[in-house]
């Protein structure tokens, strides 16, 4: 029997799902409310009559560069097709920059040597040195699995000093591990793990002595750690007396040791729409893991996503629809590397998507061929929508161009989108729609579309075999084929961009509660009169403040919130400069507030958890009767009970209130409130950063 994925749980594993967008609350502009983008922005007027959706560009909004490693894909030993002369051609057509190997859990039983798996099935062909002939005639890198669970420092050690040191591989990353804490520690054991001690600590640990060995051999590796996306089982879940959950537990140990982490996403949805939104839970869970890392001190470890697949209608246009969109999220929250799951799987049942399509909850992207019962697959290696949705990604950009800001006004129209190196706008619009087309009107903030010049559009249909390619006059309005996926590209009008370079990367050099300040390298290819500082609202830029020099402090911002900005370069024609890479810029809670709140997550179930807050008064007078409030950090979060207090919430804002023996705080510290609530999530759950206490914002631990 053909091995089936990387062995998971049955999904009676909890499964969350859901997240918030971290965003910022509008403070006081310097230089008053200068904005980029918004609805006003529109390059030409389109067609007369409201079109289903509007879809904004704003190209001052850079999202980051798309890196070289972006589109990946899982290879597995147990797949006698991986390195076929047929799936070599398909994975080059589909530009794939990676290809990860041996092949999910198969890591912690995989045996490089010997080309063995004990207890799993190995297919003929599939070493170590027939997938690197894979990789380099696709001109790809590896991603490559370190045997933890069953393996040792050492055999990884000589594994680096085979690929890079004998045969000149170069392979760059590798992971310590699959999924380690499916490994029996929280009750679901998946993955295997023969350490006396499966415990987090012990992988932590674990992972610094592989780092040790492997480095020893080659310093140039990047070794990575396994944690668990935030909002997804196991996240909040605690071992029989331990005070952390794996992330808690895992980053403070290989913090500024590790070179990147791990995470993997199967997102849990109860229909096919529902499917079709979860990969706007990604920004939020992306955005707690990196809060995560910054707590820890190492905010700018890289983040691989090693295993996403949506899990449902696999073999169908939905799934196509979902990696599409979830590819781009993810790489706009900074990861480097999205890898899919995976090459070939195998037929495991059938069932119907939306749109009447017969699906083989068949994982791969390509067919293998088999039969369930008196229904087969398309004959070997034929492409399942899947396959064209990793297609289209390079039709929408390639390694080095510049991923900017997005976004639409209809939750049935995904967009997003990326500026060329070479100044020309792509745009991918998903229709989610099964059974209507859908127009869209384009609309432009810091881009001039050269309405004379054709625009290309390449577009995959529901149920066609290839993406279509053409060329028509340019147009702000376009219509979306049902359950298609639409990549517009757009020639800038001449002597409408500046000359030039966006400025270099910047860097936050210190916040407080209210301030921040910035730095960055010049912009070159001319004369700059100014460097402009903007704050990501939306598809709106909002000006915080301008310098002539490389750094600006930026007053007045809220305390306890989290933005990203961009650095621009005005040149001397008024044209602004591309984007720099963007920058997090996060404020603390003022050090000297007469109150003090503590918020603890005591436990958590992947979809819930329970919260302990304590208040405390510092000022010098007493107070009888006290109210708590505070803003959940995303709309995925919600109180479902609540002990020792009152507490209610309207949306994202909630209040608590006392009960009668615990109405009174004293002056100085001279005792503390404490309630706890249990709090439902539909993604990921970050805690508050923000309390107020009868108005006064506290000090928040």
């Amino acid at each position: 029997m053909r091995p089936l994925m990387s062995p998971r749980p049955p999904r009676s594993r909890p499964l969350p799902g859901r997240r918030r967008l971290t965003a910022a609350a509008s403070a006081v502009a310097l230089l008053g409310a200068l904005l980029i983008g918004g609805a006003s922005a529109r390059a030409d007027d389109p067609p007369a009559g409201a079109a289903d959706a509007d879809v904004t560009v704003n190209t001052a909004q850079g999202l980051g560069t798309i890196p070289d490693t972006a589109y990946g894909l899982n290879s597995a030993v147990w797949d006698a097709q991986m390195n076929a002369p047929q799936v070599r051609d398909l994975l080059k057509a589909a530009d794939l920059g990676m290809l990860r190997y041996p092949g999910g859990s198969y890591g912690d039983i995989y045996h490089w040597r010997t080309n063995s798996a004990p207890g799993g099935y190995v297919a003929p062909g599939t070493d170590f040195d027939a997938f690197m002939g894979t990789v380099r005639s696709i001109g790809a890198q590896p991603m490559l699995i370190a045997n933890y669970g069953s393996g040792t420092p050492q055999e990884a050690a000589d594994w680096v000093r085979y690929a890079n040191i004998t045969q000149g591989y170069g392979a760059k990353f590798w992971e310590v591990g699959n999924e380690l804490y499916g490994n029996g520690h929280y009750g679901s054991g998946w993955e295997h793990d023969d350490h006396p001690d499966t415990s987090p600590t012990a992988y932590a640990d674990g992972v610094l002595q592989y780092a040790a060995a492997m480095k020893a051999v080659d310093p140039t590796v990047k070794v990575g750690a396994v944690l668990t996306m935030p909002g997804n089982w196991p996240d909040g879940v605690l071992g029989d007396g331990e005070a952390a959950d794996w992330n808690h537990t895992v980053i403070p140990l290989i913090a500024g040791k590790a070179d990147f982490v791990i995470v993997h996403w199967y997102p849990s949805s109860s229909d096919t729409a529902h499917l079709l939104d979860t990969p706007s839970q990604l920004t939020g869970e992306l955005a707690q893991l990196r809060d995560e890392l910054a707590a820890a001190g190492a905010p700018d470890t890289p983040i691989a996503l090693t295993e996403v697949n949506g899990g449902r209608d696999v073999n169908t246009q939905p799934n196509a629809l979902f990696g599409a969109d979830a590819w781009f999220t993810a790489l706009q929250s900074g990861v480097f590397t999205v890898d899919w799951w995976d090459t070939h799987n195998g037929a495991q049942q059938i069932s119907t998507s939306p749109d009447g399509a017969t699906d083989f909850n068949d994982w791969g992207v390509l067919s293998s061929g088999d039969c369930v019962g008196a229904v087969c697959e398309p004959p070997l290696n034929t492409p399942f929508p899947a396959y064209y949705a990793i297609k289209m990604l390079s039709q929408v950009g390639r390694p080095g161009d510049t991923m900017v800001g997005s976004g639409s006004s209809s939750a049935t129209v995904a967009a997003h989108a990326v500026r060329r190196t070479n100044g020309d706008l792509s745009v991918l619009l998903i229709n989610k729609d099964p059974a209507a087309a859908h127009s869209v009107d384009l609309r432009f903030a810091g881009f001039t579309p050269d309405t004379a010049v054709p625009v290309t559009v390449a577009s995959y249909r529901d149920g066609a075999t290839s993406i279509d390619t053409a060329t028509a006059a340019y147009g702000a309005r376009q219509t979306l084929p049902p359950y298609s996926l639409t990549t517009v590209t757009v020639h800038p009008k001449s002597g409408t961009a500046s000359a030039l370079s966006a400025p270099g990367a910047p860097k936050v050099t210190a916040a407080g509660a209210t301030s921040a300040t910035v730095s960055w390298t010049p912009s070159t290819g001319g004369a700059v009169t100014r460097y402009e500082v903007y704050r990501q609202l939306g598809t709106t830029s909002e000006l915080l403040a301008d310098s002539t020099g490389g750094s600006v402090t930026v007053r007045n911002l809220a305390p306890g919130t989290t933005s990203t900005w961009n650095v621009l370069a005005r040149d001397a024609d008024g044209r602004l400069s591309a984007p720099s890479a963007p920058v997090t810029v996060r404020t603390g809670t003022p050090a000297d507030s007469t109150c003090r709140v503590a918020y603890r997550t005591t436990a958590g179930w992947g979809n819930g958890f329970n919260a302990e807050v304590t208040v405390t008064n510092t000022g010098p007078t007493p107070i009888t009767g006290w109210t708590l409030a505070f803003d959940f950090p995303g709309a995925g979060e919600s109180v479902t009970g609540f002990w020792n207090a009152t507490v209610r919430a309207d949306g994202r804002h909630v209040v608590a209130t006392p009960v009668d023996w615990n109405a009174t705080l004293a002056a100085d510290g001279g005792n503390a409130a404490s309630f706890g609530f249990t709090g439902a999530n539909d993604g990921a759950a970050p805690p508050p950063t923000v309390f107020t206490l009868n108005g006064t914002v506290c000090t928040t631990t």
